[in-house]
């Protein structure tokens, strides 16, 4: 009897949740999975409008090139540097959201956080378009400084080869660092309030209680978040550094991303640009591992 009404009363699946999902899973599929089998052309000395197979079969020919291309060694010198500097930057967005979320004045706070987060939606190319007109030797900033006696003469930071790091730094973090916060904001959003009611009754103020209750209750999001980006060290993209680059920054700037695109797309290389980037892959890969395995040192349980 008891099996019986197990049986009766057993949940029916809802496959309405699965359908909801499939689109999404769909898409990865075909833009995260299905390009890995271009990954085949790494191996083939590949001409435009040639058969692949009539191609002439290199082996592992381009992955040793790679590691004596000293346009490669440039560049992933320039990614690690901006990579490094990203990571080192990671508590940026976890530092403004607790900021964001001390403000009690509810309309200044939505206020900030909507202007800090519009910039995410705007377009390196119309970023580029405001530097230039804020930054160039004949930009509005630029001028002031002059006028102003604060600098002799009207230097552009666009064509300063010792200002790429630092300036495309700021541009980054000024773009995305409102769009950042948000995944913080809801973290803290799921405090229990009763936390901070107990912190108040002990005498915490704004400031203890941010160091005491928001701080560690975002740990565990700021470590998961931590560990993607170790993942994506490489992968800095290239529209960014494409946009600003010029004959003076190049050196500089140029990144692994923009270089297998100038390479893959510009020069029509695409067997050497896939090798590229099956290292870039590979390497991801392994960091994303490693961070994983630090963090269950340390923490005691793995993020993936």
């Amino acid at each position: 009897m008891a099996k019986a009404l197990a049986v009766k009363h057993k949940p029916k699946k809802n496959y309405r949740l699965l359908l909801m999902v499939f689109p999404f899973m769909l898409i990865v599929l075909l833009f995260n999975y299905v390009p890995i089998f271009g990954w085949i052309y790494s191996v083939y000395d590949y001409i435009p409008g040639v058969p692949l197979f009539e191609c002439d079969f290199l082996g592992l020919d381009y992955f040793k090139l790679i590691f004596t291309d000293a346009n490669v060694l440039r560049t992933l010198k320039n990614t690690a540097i901006f990579a490094v500097i990203n990571i080192v930057l990671t508590p940026l967005p976890m530092l403004f959201a607790i900021m964001l979320n001390e403000i009690k004045n509810g309309a200044a706070r939505k206020f900030i956080q909507t202007f800090t987060t519009l910039p995410n939606f705007i377009s390196w190319v119309i970023i580029f378009s405001l530097a230039f007109g804020l930054f160039s030797t004949d930009g509005m900033l630029t001028q002031a400084m002059v006028n102003l006696g604060i600098t002799d003469e009207a230097k552009s930071v666009l064509s300063s080869k010792e200002s790429v790091y630092w300036f495309q730094t700021f541009l980054a973090q000024w773009k995305t660092l409102g769009w950042n916060a948000i995944i913080y904001l809801a973290a803290i959003a799921g405090i229990d309030q009763e936390q901070y009611e107990a912190a108040k009754v002990d005498g915490a103020g704004y400031f203890r209680c941010a160091i005491h209750v928001t701080l560690p209750a975002m740990l565990e999001t700021y470590v998961v978040l931590f560990i993607l980006n170790v993942g994506n060290f490489l992968n800095t993209g290239y529209e960014q550094y494409m946009l600003f680059k010029n004959s003076v920054t190049a050196p500089n700037i140029e990144v692994l991303d923009l270089y297998v695109y100038r390479i893959g797309l510009e020069n029509m290389d695409y067997s050497y640009g896939v090798a590229i980037s099956i290292i870039k892959s590979v390497v991801s890969i392994a960091l994303v591992v490693f961070a994983n395995l630090v963090a269950k040192k340390i923490r005691g349980n793995t993020v993936i």
